[in-house]
Order: structure tokens, then C-alpha cells, then sequence
């Protein structure tokens, strides 16, 4: 796909982070913009600082997690413009607060990371992919996972749990779409480290999944260093001119950080040679 003048991209968790930079580099593109995000303040921010830039935007305040809100989403977006060509699932949260491993996790916690990173993105494809391959026009899904997604290790089982489910299934709906020959194409973002408030993600925890805990001096020493690693991380800008690049490309995995990639043939080698995981230090 080369051309985004005009198109309308739908973008969830567009608010920030990267989300907020894939609006705005849409609408550098020329494209119209519907952004999608649970937090309506900044919603409500992001919306008017795209239309002084010049751009065309629809907020829409929309929990992925929740089906309906998906639909109202799609039914939002097509009554006003009338189609969908690019839709970025991007909506996420970490998790890394919500106890770490799989026996210390509550099971409000994997309902909410789960709900949020996983079932939105099914939700979203279940709803959206329909109505993209129904226009029969040139279009493309980005799925957001993470480098987590890609190799073993921790800290947060429910997040990795969360995104190695994204890749697989970005993986199967590029064989579903291939396989009948789809003009709608589909991509894997798995980000490093970027600037972004992905650690902050527990101020949207909805009330009924929130879990009261002590945090221990090792957690909190965890997220410090978590938090450093994303203050020093990539500008989102540059994560999606990657993700432009990519999809003019028509490339299917989104790396941006290569020296990563060890990380991933390192996994890939203890599979391939039947060994026990290697402890590995994403730090």
C-alpha cells in the first residue's frame, strides 16, 4: 500500500504513545482520522492538536475490551466517512503492577490485561475485518504485540501471555487473508523500548477489576528500572514512520529495535534444539 491520501485510519489507544503518533503521522498522510481511546480528556486533547495540524478527526471514546464499544466504533466511523481502509489495534497495558507471575496474579488482573490487549484486538478483527474485505479497496490492519511477544521470560506473565496471543493471531489472519487472495493486508508492530506512558496503564483499570496490593521493594525497583529503559526509549514518531515504511513495503514483522532480535533467535534455538529456556535479561 503506497497511497494514504484520503484514507480513513481507525485507531485504537490513539490518545498517546504510539497510538498518538500513528494519528499524526495519518495525518501527515493526508488521511482522516478516527481515534479511539478509553481516557476522554486526552481524547479530547489529542483530538484538537490533529485538527490544528490540519487533519480530518473523529474521537471516540470506546473500552475495547467491551464488543459493543467496538461496534459502536465501527458504526461511528462509517456513518461519518463512510469506509475504513487502515485500522491500527494499538490499545494495551502492561500489567507489570499486576503481580507479576502466574501464581501471584489475581485473576482480575488477567481479566483486565487480557481484556484490553487480547480480546480487544479479536473483538476489533472480528468486527472491522468484515466490513474491510466487503469494500473490496486497498487496505491494512496493524495489530500492535511487543518484543515480548516475540521471546521467554518475565516480569509480567499476563502481558507476555497477551502478546505472544497477538503475534499468533496477527499470524493466522495473514494466512486467512492471503490464502483468498484479500487486497486488505495485515502487520505485527512488536516494539522495544519506547518513551511512552505504557507503565502508567493502571489509571484505566476499570473499578471492578482493581486489585489492592502492598508493593515490594523488588517490584518497585523493577518498574523504576522499567521506566527509566521507556524514558530513553524511542520517540513514537520514529515507531510509526516504521510502521509507514513497513506497510508500503507490505512487510509483515515490525521490529524496531534489531538489537532485540538476538533475544528472539536465542528463543527460536532452545525450541528448534528441544533445550530448557534460557533465563534471559530483557534489562
Amino acid at each position: 500500500m503506497q497511497d494514504f491520501h484520503k484514507k480513513v485510519a481507525v485507531i485504537t489507544g490513539g490518545a498517546s504513545g504510539i497510538g498518538r503518533a500513528l494519528a499524526e503521522q495519518c495525518v501527515q498522510e493526508g488521511a482522516t482520522v478516527v481515534v479511539a481511546d478509553i481516557e476522554e480528556a486526552a481524547l479530547a486533547e489529542t483530538a484538537q492538536a490533529l485538527t490544528e495540524q490540519g487533519g480530518t478527526v473523529l474521537p471516540v471514546r470506546t473500552d475495547v475490551s467491551q464488543p459493543a464499544e467496538i461496534e459502536r466504533l465501527a458504526q461511528q466511523t462509517l456513518q461519518t466517512f463512510g469506509a475504513v481502509h487502515l485500522l491500527f489495534n494499538n490499545a494495551g497495558v502492561t500489567g507489570f503492577g499486576a503481580g507479576g507471575s502466574v501464581w501471584k496474579s489475581k485473576t482480575a488482573d488477567w481479566e483486565w490485561v487480557l481484556g484490553v490487549n487480547l480480546w480487544g484486538v479479536i473483538h476489533s478483527l472480528r468486527t472491522f475485518v468484515p466490513i474491510m474485505l466487503a469494500q473490496e479497496s486497498e487496505g491494512y490492519i496493524v495489530n500492535t504485540a511487543s518484543m515480548a511477544g516475540l521471546i521467554s521470560g518475565e516480569p509480567s506473565a499476563s502481558y507476555q501471555v497477551s502478546k505472544h496471543a497477538v503475534v499468533a493471531l496477527s499470524e493466522n489472519l495473514y494466512h486467512s487473508l492471503a490464502r483468498q487472495n484479500a487486497k486488505l493486508k495485515t502487520a505485527v508492530l512488536c516494539p522495544g523500548w519506547v518513551n511512552t506512558r505504557a507503565l502508567d496503564s493502571e489509571r484505566n483499570r476499570p473499578p471492578a477489576l482493581r486489585v489492592e496490593r502492598q508493593m515490594r521493594p523488588e517490584q518497585a525497583a523493577l518498574l523504576q528500572t522499567l521506566q527509566q529503559r521507556l524514558t530513553h526509549g524511542l520517540p513514537p514518531s520514529q515507531v510509526a514512520s516504521k510502521v509507514f515504511a513497513a506497510m508500503r513495503a507490505g512487510q509483515f514483522y515490525i521490529l524496531t529495535h534489531p538489537e532485540l532480535k538476538e533475544l528472539v533467535r536465542q528463543r527460536m534455538e532452545d525450541i528448534l534444539l528441544e533445550r530448557n529456556p534460557t533465563l534471559l535479561d530483557i534489562l
